[in-house]
């Protein structure tokens, strides 16, 4: 176990769109790994709060929030954002317990990717729609998520993303977008609710055009975590291969 500051492996050399955080912001970052563990177990309680876990609501859920929308069977595909920094926390708690997972650390930098770069592209996107936020929870919601990014792409200091591992992140993450936009499970698409559809007395109506548009933004990170994640794999044992040699 690392405590109360870890040491940090050493950085692999890697090509720049597969690592590219600075070794030194990789580095503070490993050091103070359990503060950022600490972070987003915050930030996943604040998620959940924000889909509508409330413990002072009647049935701990509050009314309206999105949770409250949606049936009970689709409840795990429902918080994006806070199951993914559940699964970095999970990643480098594993790792700071010197009982490293490539599974969670697939999971956590698809998560981190694909969400951490869709909400705020969502934010901009739509951003006449989200007047309705105050200018501190805008940004709060457009910077947090963007830093989801920065911490996915320090995981390839603690993983070797083996395909197996990436396979059963594109697997999960792939199976949120098919129910997210495509086919739910019940009722109507559970992509995380954006102002741009429309709300009605009998649900959610899935306007055509910010639907497809928030449908391609999640399509194209996910094949985009997937390609990342395989390259990390592939120029990590090209450059071992090439040191034994």
């Amino acid at each position: 176990m690392q405590w109360p500051f870890a040491d940090p492996p050493a950085r692999e050399d890697l090509p720049w769109y597969v690592a590219p955080v600075p070794e030194t912001i990789e580095d503070f970052g490993l050091r103070f790994a359990w503060v950022v563990v600490l972070t987003n177990v915050l930030g996943t309680a604040f998620g959940f709060y924000y889909y509508g876990i409330d413990p002072f609501a009647p049935g701990f859920v509050a009314d309206p929030s999105q949770f409250a929308i949606e049936p009970l069977v689709a409840w795990p595909v429902v918080p994006d954002s806070p199951v993914a920094t559940l699964f970095i926390a999970l990643a480098f708690a594993a790792w700071l317990l010197d009982r490293p997972n490539e599974y969670l650390s697939a999971l956590a930098f698809f998560g981190c990717l694909k969400l951490g770069a869709w909400t705020p592209f969502v934010l901009l996107a739509f951003k006449g729609d989200f007047s309705y936020l105050h200018a501190a929870m805008y940004n709060f919601l457009f910077w947090s998520h963007l830093a989801m990014v920065l911490q996915g792409f320090v995981l390839h200091r603690i993983s070797d993303f083996p395909v197996r591992a990436v396979a059963v992140a594109l697997l999960w993450y792939g199976f949120n977008d098919v129910v997210d936009y495509f086919v739910p499970i019940v009722g109507t698409p559970h992509h995380t609710l954006i102002p741009a559809e429309e709300y009605t007395a009998s649900g959610i109506i899935h306007t055509p055009g910010p639907h497809r548009v928030a449908a391609a933004g999640a399509v194209v990170l996910t094949l985009l975590a997937t390609f990342l994640a395989l390259s990390t794999r592939v120029k990590k044992l090209e450059g071992r291969l090439a040191r034994e040699r």
